[in-house]
């Protein structure tokens, strides 16, 4: 069986869930199946690593005029390699409007359905223009929570059995490390020193920011000792909005935005942290959550959308919505040490459940599926 996969995001969307999932499953189909002949496409340089395997061709894509790629370059490639299976694993975005193979799609989520106000106005046009059709025409579905594939057949009625769960993991490098190596990393790295609460995720309105800085306004003064609240990640353009918030609520001495920080420091981050705090609005699975958990990192998120079905009882879950119980929960997780110690052990067991490898094996035999 020949099968064309779009890897693109795995170095274009570095960083994000889609491109984590991409990058992940990439990995770990090209050391499993050595049966199958792939075709990646691939984004300019950096394809080195895939040279070696006998049984993977790569077909090269600018990352200029992108427009051009997806509508002209992409289906002529497709169409040229006659292959059996093509997958779109971004959300099946630019799908070839003729049919040259099955296709299968991932569909991580349909939050420009659910809460289309957190999407930027492009990426909104193309979603709601593109979904029927991908939909559709895909043979089979891929989604990565129970939750998303219920969301899927409300807003589409599509039929179940077109619709597959495989979901997503913590990479292998998220893992408990020695604290005092961790420590010292930071330390060297960043100069840093101090106890804090974690924050990964993004700064878009549905990861419910304003929330959690609300709830550690509420607390922190009232803590045991001094704890910061570490926010990673690049704010991009609500940088200066971001700011002023952290400002008007006096918290510019106890809030780091840390901006951009490499994937392979991660861990070091999760593993420091006292306690992980993640109160999203939506998530179709939430990687951050699971990371943490497999860090032994005591966490709270949310009780809506997927989250409850992937961290079970390996955190505690609460109302979004409600920033005096989350200000409560922070103060009850860093003053209770039985508490704590519960939930490293109930996320750890937890996190065991999910592999990259295993989302790769079930991956695969979808697509020996469709060819039955």
């Amino acid at each position: 069986m020949h099968i064309c996969i779009d890897t693109r995001g795995a170095k274009l969307y570095s960083g994000t869930g889609i491109g984590t999932y991409t990058a992940r499953l990439l990995e770990n189909i090209t050391s499993i199946d050595k049966k199958n002949q792939y075709t990646f496409f691939w984004p300019e340089d950096g394809y080195q690593f895939l040279l070696d395997k006998s049984n993977i061709n790569v077909t090269l894509f600018g990352e200029k005029n992108k427009r051009f790629w997806d509508e002209v370059f992409m289906p002529s490639q497709v169409k040229k390699s006659k292959a059996d299976i093509f997958h779109l694993p971004q959300n099946g975005l630019g799908l070839p409007r003729s049919k040259y193979c099955s296709y299968v799609v991932t569909v991580h989520d349909l939050i420009p359905y659910t809460m289309p106000e957190t999407c930027g106005k492009s990426y909104l046009d193309r979603f709601l223009e593109q979904m029927p059709y991908i939909l559709d025409t895909a043979e089979r579905i891929i989604t990565v929570s129970e939750y998303s594939k219920q969301d899927i057949i409300r807003f589409f009625n599509t039929p179940a059995d077109k619709i597959k769960v495989t979901y997503l993991a913590a990479d292998n490098r998220f893992k408990l490390m020695d604290k005092e190596y961790a420590w010292t990393f930071l330390r060297e790295k960043y100069s840093y020193s101090s106890n804090y609460i974690l924050y990964v995720g993004g700064f878009s309105p549905r990861k419910n920011v304003d929330g959690l800085l609300d709830a550690f306004r509420r607390v922190y003064k009232e803590l045991p000792e001094d704890y910061d609240l570490v926010m990673l990640g690049a704010s991009k353009d609500n940088h200066y909005e971001l700011s002023k918030k952290i400002s008007d609520m006096g918290l510019d001495d106890r809030v780091v935005l840390t901006g951009y920080v490499p994937y392979e420091h991660l861990p070091y981050f999760y593993n420091c942290a006292s306690l992980f705090v993640y109160p999203s609005f939506y998530e179709g699975f939430g990687l951050p959550p699971l990371e943490a958990m497999t860090c032994g990192t005591p966490t709270i998120t949310s009780n809506v959308t997927s989250i409850p079905e992937i961290v079970q009882d390996g955190a505690i879950t609460i109302d979004p919505n409600n920033n005096v119980l989350l200000s409560d929960m922070i103060f009850k997780v860093l003053t209770d040490a039985a508490l704590r110690q519960g939930l490293v052990d109930k996320g750890l067991r937890r996190a065991y459940n999910f592999s990259w490898k295993k989302t790769a094996i079930e991956t695969i035999k979808i697509f020996e599926e469709i060819e039955k």
